[in-house]
């Protein structure tokens, strides 16, 4: 079985076990993770006031007293909201490196991270096992793109890292690799409004990508407002190849000066300039057609 099928194992294991102790709120330190937005938080305050913290969160000690959250901060969060003084905990004796990949996995298992984290969140994850920094994860997955269609010859298919990556990804089940470059890596290029729409949910990763193409910031901001409210996919391309259209057309006032220059008398230039000029303007003739 491979690290990342035994951590998935474990982790649904010491899931369903019981608490192993309780632990103030005070000694608990939140770790970085992928969720960036924690949704429903005053609802899971509500019900852990009334039946308190079902499940105990998974701590790692930190030697001095505080421990670190390893999967559940956004319980600890909602206890916060709640009240509470201390909440269950099952105490881990765990390295950094495995509390990540624990981390990772807890938060990759669930349902209400939004695409853009859950891009992150593999590709941390990835990180952590090939050892490799993101951008160099990425350029791998590039290279098996390419090399799987038949672009390029990188021999990369058969290496260690490009099993592990398929490997990982078989673990996760959310996905195939190739889903992932297709459908996922392209959000890292996210212009900034529409990575705050897709992250808070706004908008499907599909109405993203498709938005994503429309590099006039106006046009595409007023797409995005239809896009919120509710429009189709399909009635979202439409939109967007008449903006394309709208980007790619010359403004009117471009129009208008091509037409005066047009007009312009070629028997009054010099007669070294009057070839030159005459081959210019029928480029500009074409371009108007």
């Amino acid at each position: 079985m491979s690290a990342i099928r035994a951590y998935l194992k474990g982790l649904v294991e010491e899931a369903k076990s019981p608490a192993t102790s309780h632990l103030p709120l005070s000694a608990l330190v939140p770790e970085a993770q992928p969720r960036r937005r924690f949704e429903g938080l005053e609802a899971l305050a509500e019900s852990i006031r009334e039946k308190g913290v079902l499940q105990p969160l998974l701590v790692r000690p930190l030697g001095d007293g505080r421990y670190a959250i390893v999967a559940g901060e956004r319980r600890y969060r909602a206890a916060q909201m709640a009240g509470l003084t201390e909440v269950p905990v099952r105490v881990l004796e765990v390295s950094e490196g495995e509390a990540r990949l624990l981390a990772l996995v807890e938060n990759l298992g669930r349902e209400d991270l939004n695409p853009y984290e859950e891009t992150l969140g593999v590709l941390e994850l990835l990180s952590e096992d090939l050892g490799r920094r993101r951008e160099e994860v990425v350029a791998l997955l590039h290279r098996m793109w390419n090399e799987r269609r038949g672009r390029v010859t990188h021999n990369v298919m058969g290496s260690p890292e490009a099993q592990r990556v398929e490997e990982v990804f078989r673990a996760l089940g959310r996905m195939g690799w190739e889903s992932f470059v297709q459908n996922r890596l392209p959000l890292l290029g996210l212009p900034g409004d529409l990575r705050e729409a897709l992250e808070a949910g706004a908008i499907p990763y599909t109405a993203a990508l498709e938005l994503k193409r429309v590099k006039d910031g106006v046009l595409r901001r007023g797409l995005l407002q239809e896009a919120k409210v509710g429009l189709s996919l399909r009635e979202l391309k439409a939109r967007v190849r008449e903006a394309l259209r709208r980007e790619k057309a010359p403004p009117p006032w471009h129009k208008e000066v091509a037409q005066r220059l047009l007009r312009l008398d070629l028997e009054a230039l010099p007669p070294g300039k009057r070839e030159e000029v005459e081959r210019h303007l029928e480029a500009l003739r074409r371009l108007l057609e």
